[in-house]
């Protein structure tokens, strides 16, 4: 007996996409992160319309993002995306308009994304995740003035933070250190936090400009008391929190500095993401190396491939993924 299904008919799935992927990536994409083996994870937002929808997508070549016919996984969200980070080989955080932190995981060959647990601990968007180093602990910091520690493991809050007066606008936790992170708020405040002191776990660092707001801070790969900070005037920092090394200041934009990050050459690199929609590149006393302005949007997340790669990847609100070669030995700019 011949079948009665028309295989013509039969609409052939020729990217072979993920089961639970969306159909269409929203247009404003707002951060990026690469794995350790070149696997690049993007998160996405709808920021206009009745309802601000979100979503993760998951790349194992970069070269195809934002095309979402080509990504390896990828899952809507309830909500806009803040921010995402890895949190393990197959975990991804990702920090939600809607004041919650959401733990997903690749299953299924890493085809598939598996909500773990969503927790809305927050009042308002969190707009800055950061996994702690070595533990299974994360540092969240939101619009509502508040930064919280969260133990994945247990799925709760282990601890409220309020030294912020203002929205936090970034939290990094110590590459090396897993007692310590850096906040920054619209309030002015650049803090540094030790977690082994429990009555005071926060002191001041003082800025180059204390009347302009910081807007987001990096940690030094290789150097334990190095940090970087951007502010609103598009000015980029590094100095140690020790006081024993120099520190360099520059106007690296002409806008606020959206993300910072370092590369993880020996001699690190750092780059330097703004509103002006232009990407900076400089060495370690701040002088520039390479610039690009090919993005026509808020460029709004920043990554360096693993492995001293040259490779350094921006995406932004233009829907724009752009993959960038820097040569250190050959400082370049473009018009």
């Amino acid at each position: 007996m011949k079948s009665a299904v028309n295989t013509s008919m039969i609409k052939e799935n020729r990217w072979n996409i993920p089961p639970n992927a969306p159909a269409c990536m929203e247009k404003h994409l707002g951060a990026a992160q690469y794995r350790a083996d070149g696997t690049l994870l993007i998160g996405a937002s709808s920021l206009t319309g009745r309802c601000w929808l979100g979503s993760i997508w998951i790349y194992s070549d970069p070269e195809q993002a934002p095309n979402e016919g080509f990504c390896k996984a990828g899952v809507q969200t309830e909500a806009g995306v803040a921010d995402v980070k890895w949190v393990s080989e197959k975990g991804v955080l990702v920090a939600s308009d809607s004041g919650a932190l959401e733990l997903w995981e690749l299953a299924e060959d890493e085809r598939l994304l598996v909500n773990r647990f969503t927790k809305h601990e927050h009042d308002h968007i969190v707009t800055s995740v950061s996994p702690v180093v070595g533990a299974s602990s994360v540092v969240t910091g939101s619009m509502d003035c508040r930064i919280k520690i969260w133990d994945l493991s247990q799925e709760t809050v282990v601890s409220t933070y309020s030294a912020h007066t203002k929205p936090v606008s970034c939290v990094a936790c110590s590459p090396i250190d897993e007692s310590l992170f850096l906040s920054c708020g619209q309030d002015g405040r650049l803090l540094m936090w030790d977690r082994r002191k429990p009555t005071k776990p926060a002191s001041r660092l003082d800025l180059e400009s204390p009347s302009c707001c910081p807007t987001t801070v990096a940690w030094h790969p290789h150097h334990r008391s190095t940090i970087a900070y951007g502010d609103e005037l598009g000015r980029v920092t590094v100095r140690g929190f020790l006081g024993t090394e120099p520190s360099y200041m520059e106007t690296a934009h002409s806008r606020r500095v959206n993300g910072l990050a370092f590369s993880t050459h020996s001699a690190s690199l750092l780059a330097s993401i703004s509103d002006d929609c232009s990407l900076a590149v400089m060495d370690s006393e701040l002088k520039e190396i390479h610039r690009d302005r090919q993005h026509q949007d808020f460029i709004k997340g920043v990554c360096w491939q693993h492995s001293g790669s040259n490779s350094v990847t921006t995406v932004g609100w233009d829907h724009q993924v752009l993959h960038h070669t820097v040569d250190p030995a050959t400082p370049t700019a473009t018009p």
